[in-house]
């Protein structure tokens, strides 16, 4: 059920209000990236999922391999609080219903590998067939640009 909310931001605090009543109130975080919630304003389904250990997650992740467990643990681990990562990682176990377990784990790796560690990654991986392909070799770095009097450093702009 949704409702239209005002949204009070105090310096201390943020009020939210509903037909001008206040519904709830919440210390204000001023670290970027740092969420505060109250669990009790979470939905029903959600609150249930709250009291899971992270490593409920991992183990479910092992049974489809050791490469879709590392991707979970580093989705957890990229968001400010691990249970913010369950979401993706249920819908990636719900992935495992349509794919196969060999093609999962090959999925699981690509996006690990590469940094692609969303849903929205491991779903396209499948999808498109990327799992197939070979990653790309990584390439030596540039060599530096050799001195020439029409190129500018840093002396030209000091």
């Amino acid at each position: 059920m949704h409702e239209v909310v005002e949204i009070r931001s105090k310096p201390l605090t943020v009020e939210i209000l509903h037909n001008g009543a206040r519904v709830a109130s919440h210390v204000r975080s001023r670290g970027r990236g740092h969420a505060v919630t109250n669990n009790a304003h979470h939905p029903k389904s959600h609150q249930a999922h709250l009291e899971w250990p992270p490593s409920r997650m991992v183990q479910w992740a092992q049974k489809i391999g050791p490469s879709t467990a590392q991707l979970f643990e580093r989705m957890m681990a990229d968001k400010p609080h691990p249970e913010m990562g369950y979401r993706g990682c249920l819908r990636v176990i719900r992935l495992a219903g349509k794919y196969a377990q060999r093609r999962m784990e090959a999925a699981a790796e690509r996006a690990f590998l590469t940094g692609a560690c969303r849903y929205r990654s491991i779903e396209s991986i499948l999808k498109n067939s990327l799992h197939r392909q070979p990653l790309s070799p990584s390439y030596p770095p540039p060599l530096p640009t050799p001195p020439h009097d029409n190129i500018r450093g840093a002396e030209y702009f000091e």
